[in-house]
């Protein structure tokens, strides 16, 4: 079901570390994610903010860049454990025909362009300018006091070979979601938590959400209820609840363009290579949550596009149980 996993890769990808989105008005951008979600502002430009979790000493986890085009993902970001892996994996992806530049990135300094094989827009960088931890700075704490990113989930038009391609890169899996031997869903991690980069088959390549780690339950109604406050009450776009892959305690919300970003609370390790991954049936309704009702069908189909990339639909299309065919389902149920 799984493709097999390179536990000795031929570079190391460490963890998912930053994020750079295309946002239309940097500004109000800037004051959803450190009012709202509680993010701490590293540096900022006219046209550029760089921002962080509370816990993290890199220089930044999300990068906002002022677009006066589509608000796209630029890339998501990975990092790698030396400088030396950056030079072994330009040769790699360029071995694999798949494209590979250099590019001098502030804050980061000397790092690596690539694409998966569908086009989902990467960078690895080797290193990051270090900046005060927040999280004892209790006076400035503001949100949710989003600690730090955690992962990505991607859409790609075919999850096993997706899958195939990052377990050749060391990511293992967690957790899978399946129907029947058809792979619908990965969740792929590389720090020993059970996530930096979770797989779903849709019409991709596009971001589907990124995820801040919170520390306290609470945070997510906090979130909930700012995101009212300041005028984003209809950008809740699921939950809260509770995740079946994972078990985490979630929110998703939508920012100003429409980009997803999930607060959960911490998950479980799967550092051990014993550790197998877990099976999750995709007929169930319990799939992805432990409670409540399915996500609307919103949730489902929208997701960020990435910056120039070419989308591909999967072989057949996804049909997820969305909250508007259940409600429907009930009418009908009760009607017979």
């Amino acid at each position: 079901m799984l493709p097999a996993v390179d536990l000795k890769p031929p570079f190391n990808i460490t963890r998912a570390s930053h994020i750079v989105l295309h946002v239309s008005d940097l500004k109000k951008s800037r004051d959803f994610y450190v009012k709202i979600i509680g993010l701490v502002v590293s540096d900022e430009t006219a046209t550029e903010c760089y921002l962080r979790g509370l816990t993290e000493a890199g220089h930044h986890s999300l990068v906002l860049v002022q677009t006066q085009g589509e608000a796209t993902c630029r890339r998501i970001g990975f990092r790698v454990y030396f400088d030396e892996d950056l030079d072994v994996a330009f040769k790699w992806f360029k071995d694999q025909g798949l494209p590979a530049a250099w590019a001098e990135v502030p804050y980061q300094g000397r790092t690596l362009h690539v694409e998966d094989p569908f086009g989902t827009k990467l960078e690895l960088c080797a290193h990051m300018t270090v900046r005060e931890r927040m999280f004892l700075k209790f006076e400035q704490f503001t949100g949710a006091h989003a600690q730090r990113l955690d992962h990505f989930q991607i859409f790609a038009p075919d999850t096993y070979k997706s899958c195939e391609f990052y377990s050749r890169l060391g990511f293992r899996n967690s957790e899978y979601l399946a129907h029947g031997d058809k792979l619908l869903g990965a969740f792929m991690y590389r720090k020993g938590t059970c996530l930096d980069l979770a797989i779903v088959e849709n019409t991709g390549p596009k971001m589907h959400h990124f995820a801040y780690i919170i520390p306290e339950p609470q945070l997510i109604f906090t979130a909930c209820d700012l995101a009212g406050n300041f005028g984003y009450g209809g950008s809740v776009d699921r939950g809260p609840g509770r995740h079946g892959p994972g078990g985490m305690l979630y929110v998703y919300l939508l920012d100003p363009d429409g980009h997803r970003i999930e607060l959960c609370d911490g998950h479980y390790q799967t550092i051990d290579t014993e550790v197998e991954p877990v099976r999750w049936e995709a007929a169930s309704l319990s799939t992805n949550v432990r409670w409540g009702l399915p996500a609307t069908e919103r949730w489902y189909s929208h997701a960020s596009p990435f910056e120039g990339a070419v989308l591909n639909k999967p072989e057949k299309a996804p049909s997820p149980l969305t909250l508007e065919t259940y409600i429907q389902q009930q009418i009908a149920a009760k009607a017979a």
